[in-house]
């Protein structure tokens, strides 16, 4: 059974939802994304934890309020807010692509919410030896969008992550239609995408906080060394946290939901000991 429900926070209305009764899991989507980024997954985990999700400020059945200034504080600012409008103080927290650089955040400024945080292969590119290079390619992306269009700056942006083609067909329909209808990829090219990749973890602040951390890659994303996997034994070490390997690539949540489910609940049973 799933609950949903609005919160109107800075200015915008986000949308949520929440699946089971146990220990809140509160899980933020990637560029593009949505509450139904992880439906398989959280139907899965919604037998032991309160699995919340959400459509990220300016994506799908969340507003877009104009004029968008659109910041990294304030995503984890929203995620804080979803978390209280279920009723939570503090809740285990996933963050997957963008949605983990947003985590990060939380974990550095809001720190009392998280109970333990697990960030699943976070695009921070300014930790990697050949950031410049990554720098200069989303600045490109970006120009494509307003020279050739936000199709062929996607199209870019896509061959970046090489995804095998089994995940986009498992994508659930209704979400697929609802990201295409409320233009998430354009948002996501022309406003999240720069503020994204130039986000630098303030690593220090985050240890002195003492949140629990895990840092996670996909076995494919490890093997095919992808920019966005690279990121993550490099801040395993900054952070002086365990970092593990979970199965698939970037978004097997949606074509390996009961391995990758499995392997979170793993990380979550250990985190919580």
């Amino acid at each position: 059974m799933v609950k949903s429900g609005r919160v109107k926070t800075e200015g915008d209305e986000l949308y949520y939802e929440v699946r089971g009764e146990g220990e809140p899991l509160l899980m933020i989507s990637g560029g593009s994304g949505d509450a139904g980024f992880f439906s398989y997954v959280a139907d899965i985990l919604a037998d032991e934890y309160q699995v919340i999700t959400y459509d990220r400020r300016g994506n799908s059945r969340s507003t877009r309020n104009d004029p968008i200034n659109f910041e990294v504080s304030q995503q984890a600012r929203d995620a804080v807010a979803v978390l209280k409008a279920v009723g939570h103080q503090s809740a285990y927290v996933f963050g997957s692509s963008g949605g983990a650089i947003f985590a990060l955040e939380m974990a550095a400024r809001h720190p009392q919410v998280v109970k333990a945080m697990v960030v699943h292969e976070p695009p921070v590119i300014r930790v990697l030896p050949d950031a410049e290079k990554w720098q200069r390619f989303f600045a490109n992306v970006y120009r494509t969008s307003f020279r050739f269009g936000v199709q062929m700056a996607s199209f870019r942006f896509n061959l970046s992550l090489s995804i095998p083609f089994s995940a986009f067909k498992s994508v659930p329909k209704d979400f697929q239609k609802r990201v295409t209808e409320a233009n998430n990829e354009s948002f996501l090219i022309r406003y999240e995408t720069i503020p994204g990749v130039n986000y630098m973890p303030d690593i220090e602040r985050i240890k002195q906080n003492g949140v629990k951390m895990i840092a996670a890659a996909g076995m494919m994303t490890l093997d095919k060394k992808k920019y966005y996997g690279r990121t993550v034994p490099i801040l395993a070490e900054m952070l002086n946290c365990e970092m593990v390997t979970f199965p698939g690539h970037h978004l097997s949540f949606f074509d390996m939901p009961q391995e990758w489910a499995a392997e979170l609940r793993n990380v979550l049973h250990r985190v919580s000991t």
